[in-house]
């Protein structure tokens, strides 16, 4: 099986690659078209800001590529976000996959900290990313923008405001929260990926 990792303008590339050789899966990570449109399974991973990210993947013809894939796609943190249809970060018009709008958290009280960084418990888990024993598992999210909760929504977490921790829409799964760094219940979000 053949597992690529999205490589573009954004983080967290290594702890991905980490978290599968955990597993014992080996990934390629590339930006080739053609080899991405061959992989069995694609990651699209992501830390940073919405726009500049957008821009470089107009440049290089991933837009167009990410949302004709038809083999399981997983989006992670900002992958997610970029895989709505527009981000209130830079103003940015993202993939569309998704019909979804992502919003910056505003703080409602003064212990509300953004950006949301930390473990929280997710719920109403559904897609084939989670076993029912996922249920109030805790994750680790880091970030400052949203998904509200809507007919993608495939977890939920509250953090100033029940939002979506995952999403699901066909052959395409994100996660709003890492993965790669949410420990045992992490790995085995990833393992049942590559089960899809």
């Amino acid at each position: 099986m053949s597992i690529v990792v999205i490589k573009y303008n954004a983080g967290n590339i290594f702890s991905v690659e980490s978290a599968f050789k955990r597993l014992d899966v080996d990934v390629l990570v590339t930006a080739d078209a053609e080899i991405i449109k061959r992989a069995d399974k694609v990651i699209f991973p992501g830390v940073g800001e919405a726009s500049s990210t957008m821009h470089h993947l107009r440049q290089s013809g991933l837009d167009v590529l990410i949302p004709n894939l038809t083999q399981p796609v997983l989006g992670i943190c900002l992958g997610m976000q970029l895989m709505c249809s527009h981000s209130e970060e830079g103003n940015a018009d993202c993939l569309n996959i998704f019909n979804a709008q992502v919003k910056r958290f505003i703080p409602q009280k003064h212990e509300d900290k953004v950006p949301h960084m930390g473990w929280n418990t997710i719920s109403d888990v559904r897609s084939r990313l989670f076993d029912e024993s996922m249920e109030s598992e805790f994750v680790y999210f880091v970030h400052s923008y949203y998904v509200s909760v809507c007919e993608y929504t495939a977890a939920k977490t509250d953090y100033i405001k029940p939002f979506s921790a995952a999403l699901h829409k066909d052959n395409f799964y994100a996660t709003q929260f890492h993965p790669e760094k949410s420990g045992s219940v992490g790995e085995k979000i990833l393992q049942n990926f590559l089960n899809i």
